[in-house]
């Protein structure tokens, strides 16, 4: 393995988007792994084009990639449009937002370095890792979208809706996938459970989770949509 393609989908999000570039920018992966950013802005309506394009422009030495969508839509469709453009060994997704630390992508990394894993979900509910304290119901109902996918794909996930997932590049590519919005962690989870011998851990990571008024995004209405994707993904093969 010689490079990791990090997918980050950016939608409006000019108030974080330099320092977690910078984040990532600072991480030593290990076994000297290369690091492959690929933006996605999906249509954002803030400064965050500009900035992205500027920061660009000043760090020449990092290997960036960057794309738009001509219309927004959704936190899915920029991750297939990252998907389709990767080029590392291995993949994973980065949310523009500083809710997860980059210096953790190491975590991830080591059941690859280690030839064990094809799959790896970093669990923001195990660990000793940070976990800022936040929605009580949101807990509740990560718990049982967690819950109704695994008793579906017969895993045994603490996390299935983490936003990271690290992925053998070639096996993610070889995936069909429809989901446009948040439905994208269940439908990758059912689809990625059907793999033949698929090898897939999971880690503890940190999480710095962000309020509505910080720019979180995902709502009640997502977690109706995760529930249909569930039973859609896992019911009809």
């Amino acid at each position: 393995m010689k490079k990791l393609s990090i997918i980050i989908p950016v939608y409006n999000e000019e108030n974080t988007i330099v320092n977690i570039l910078t984040k990532i920018k600072s991480v030593e992966l290990i076994n000297g792994l290369s690091k492959e950013l690929i933006l996605v802005n999906d249509f954002s309506k803030d400064n965050t084009k500009e900035i992205l394009l500027n920061y660009i422009s000043e760090n020449k030495d990092v290997d960036i990639k960057y794309y738009e969508h001509d219309m927004n839509k959704g936190k899915g469709a920029a991750i297939h449009t990252g998907i389709n453009e990767a080029t590392g060994d291995l993949t994973v997704i980065q949310d523009a937002d500083l809710e997860y630390d980059p210096e953790e992508f190491n975590l991830l990394l080591k059941p690859f370095i280690d030839g064990v894993a094809d799959v790896v979900y970093g669990s923001r509910f195990k660990g000793a890792k940070p976990h800022r304290i936040l929605f009580f119901w949101h807990s509740i109902g990560n718990k049982l979208l967690t819950f109704l996918s695994n008793s579906l794909t017969n895993l045994n996930l603490s996390d299935m809706e983490t936003c990271y997932k690290m992925f053998d590049t070639n096996i993610i590519k070889n995936l069909k996938l429809y989901e446009k919005r948040f439905g994208f962690e269940p439908e990758i989870t059912a689809k990625i459970s059907r793999i033949p011998k698929i090898r897939i851990y999971e880690v503890g990571i940190s999480y710095y989770g962000r309020t509505y008024e910080e720019g979180k995004k995902i709502n009640w209405k997502d977690g109706f949509r995760a529930i249909y994707c569930i039973l859609k993904y896992n019911l009809i093969k």
